[in-house]
This record gives C-alpha cells, sequence and structure tokens, in this order.
C-alpha cells in the first residue's frame, strides 16, 4: 500500500501593491554641500551618522512645505533611505506621497545661496516660493 502526499490547493495568492518607481533627484553640488556639512558637524563632536531628511510639512500660505534637515535618526518602519550620489536620504512614508520627481539642488551663485527643492507635482506655489499646494 503506498502512501501519497496531497498536492497543496492554492485558493489564491496574496502580494504586496506594486509600488511605483520613486525619483528623488539630488544634485552632485548638493550632495557635495550635505556631505560637507556633515563633515564639519562630526568634526565639531557630532559623533553620531547623519542622514539628510527630506520632508513635506503641512504650512506657508499654500498649505504645504518643504523642509530639510540633518537627521541622527531614522526609524526603518516609518522612513524610506536613499543612497544618492554617497548622502544617505531619508523620506518620512507619508511625505514620499508628495515627493515624486522633487529635485534637489545647492546654489552658491552671488545673488543666491542655499538649497533649492523643486516639486514638478506642485499644482501652484506661493509669491515667495515658500510653499505649494498639490
Amino acid at each position: 500500500m503506498s502512501t501519497s502526499v496531497a498536492e497543496p490547493i492554492t485558493i489564491g495568492t496574496i502580494t504586496e501593491p506594486m509600488r511605483p518607481e520613486l525619483t528623488i533627484n539630488l544634485s552632485e553640488k548638493a550632495a557635495s554641500e550635505v556631505a560637507r556639512i556633515v563633515s564639519d558637524q562630526q568634526s565639531a563632536g557630532v559623533a553620531e551618522k547623519l542622514y539628510l531628511r527630506v520632508r513635506v510639512v503641512g504650512g506657508g500660505c499654500s498649505g504645504f512645505q518643504h523642509k530639510l534637515d540633518l537627521d541622527p535618526n531614522m526609524n526603518p518602519k516609518l522612513d524610506e533611505v536613499f543612497a544618492i550620489h554617497g548622502v544617505e536620504l531619508v523620506v518620512d512614508k507619508r511625505s514620499l506621497l508628495y515627493l515624486d520627481g522633487v529635485n534637489i539642488d545647492f546654489h552658491d551663485d552671488l545673488n543666491k545661496r542655499g538649497f533649492s527643492i523643486t516639486n514638478p507635482t506642485a499644482k501652484s506655489t506661493c509669491g515667495c516660493g515658500s510653499s505649494f499646494s498639490m
């Protein structure tokens, strides 16, 4: 008498929803400036690892604002990490909804010095350009 093992019956499969490929662009000039700032911070005694955190917060006259910070904290349950030009960029999952296609650059010109964020999915911006609407 031979014993046979029943084949498992597949009723259906559960798959995680596919997230379309997210694009966040950090220019080489911006990455270089972030690396310089992080190096200066660590030379001054900040021993912990620092991430470049990009997020979207409510505020401004148009409703949303982009924020850039150096952050020693990264929560794998709440954050996504992207390595771009040697910089570890951290974005919370809620902000990811608003940052697809965003360009982060650094300017060091006679008339403008600092980081700029251009968001192609923004429907409008305020007069000074510090906030946007979706």
